[in-house]
């Protein structure tokens, strides 16, 4: 009996792994599948098929959730939840249907978000309220579900895999009738469809503002076949953790930093800092900005600086000229070096970093506040604030290493 049992579940794995075999060889490559997938805006679901109970054929994330509770309370924490918020919310008021919808292509890709937004601000004529099946607030979710993983009402998604790719619950296939796996949600050329810039698309200083792909493109990290997913999806998980976490920025940067006595009363101070762990530049792009500070700190806590770097691309405010680029690319290195006199040997040396996820849109926010407050609407006056706020909230700091004078300094 057992052995019957035994080859049953052996003949079913093969069964499987054969029909998954034969379906990514009847699919697309992943260039053609992502030309059709990321067509902007996501073309309109469409009616659900009349087979659907309400819970499958609803867009609202929230509805996914009900099945995908773990994906769904990871997607809730991200950034990609975020991405129409307040930042973007008060500069939408002021923006034209053609730069929304230039804005739109990422932040919210599907038609269904563009015409909910298109209502709000007057754009469309149309006072029609959306189907059930649409929530009326679709358009304030940022990058929800059914962006990435609905086309027409069919769901797809990577090869199934019993790492956080579903529920692990009987007849999970046949939900909303199951779902077409495709390769393409494990290459990083799915990210690229925002996280890369076209050719054409806007510079400074000749360097495209958003160049995330072609720079992974460029390092080991493509070499050795580490795609994006590896490092902001581990495990499947629907995080996206990126510089905003303490975490990721510890595990992108390496540091060595050294103290010795040449002579006496003189210490040389020297902390190598390198993009080991990041498969793009650090940072990769225009607005976040990190500080190196190289420090002394003496007996009483006391905190003076000896060195300072910053790790950052910056560009005026109305992104025309280049003030500095001094990013690291993955696997570049800086040095920060500097002298110590007369140091106490119970203090130490340390290497603090600081971190402004929202750097640029801290000043750039900041100035237009400054700038035209009395000008703007009650409402998009309060947006503006709340996006000051909150980016100003995501700035932190940590020691990077530190190391004890004891026996060093004399």
């Amino acid at each position: 009996m057992r052995s019957k049992i035994f080859w049953s579940v052996v003949l079913l794995s093969l069964a499987a792994v054969i029909a998954v075999t034969v379906m990514l060889l009847k699919q697309p490559d992943v260039e053609t599948f992502l030309a059709d997938h990321w067509s902007y805006p996501v073309p309109p679901q469409g009616n659900p098929p009349e087979t659907f109970s309400t819970l499958e054929a609803s867009l609202d994330p929230e509805s996914c959730g009900q099945c995908h509770a773990a994906q769904y309370q990871q997607w809730r924490s991200s950034l990609h939840s975020h991405t129409m918020g307040p930042g973007i919310r008060w500069q939408l008021q002021l923006a034209d249907a053609e730069t929304a919808k230039s804005c739109l292509r990422c932040h919210a890709p599907m038609s269904e978000q563009l015409a909910l937004l298109s209502q709000e601000r007057g754009w469309s004529k149309s006072s029609t309220l959306p189907p059930e099946y649409i929530p009326p607030d679709l358009h304030q979710q940022g990058l929800v579900c059914a962006a990435c993983h609905l086309r027409s009402h069919t769901r797809y998604g990577p090869v199934a895999s019993n790492i956080g790719g579903g529920t692990g619950t009987e007849g999970e296939a046949e939900a909303h009738d199951g779902f077409v796996a495709h390769e393409a949600f494990e290459d990083s050329r799915f990210c690229a469809n925002c996280h890369q810039f076209p050719e054409t698309g806007s510079r400074i200083n000749g360097k495209l503002h958003e160049d995330t792909y072609n720079q992974w493109r460029a390092s080991r990290f493509a070499e050795q076949g580490k795609h994006c997913q590896s490092c902001h999806m581990p495990q499947r998980q629907h995080l996206w953790k990126g510089i905003h976490d303490k975490d990721m920025t510890r595990s992108a940067l390496s540091v060595r930093l050294d103290v010795w006595q040449a002579v006496p009363g003189k210490l040389d101070v020297s902390a190598e800092v390198t993009n080991s762990g990041a498969g793009h530049h650090f940072p990769t792009y225009l607005v976040p900005e990190v500080v190196l500070h190289l420090e002394y700190v003496d007996a009483a806590g006391q905190v003076s600086e000896l060195a300072k770097y910053i790790l950052a691309w910056r560009a005026n405010l109305a992104l025309t000229e280049e003030v500095f680029d001094q990013r690291l690319a993955a696997g570049q290195t800086v040095l920060l070096s500097a002298e110590k006199y007369n140091a106490e040997a119970k203090g130490s040396i340390r290497l603090r970093v600081s971190v402004a996820p929202r750097q640029h849109y801290v000043r750039t926010f900041e100035s237009y506040l400054k700038d035209n407050s009395e000008k703007l609407k009650k409402e998009t006056l309060a947006l503006l604030r709340q996006a000051i706020s909150e980016a100003r909230a995501m700035e932190y700091e940590y020691t990077a290493a530190q190391k004890s004078l004891q026996g060093i300094a004399n």
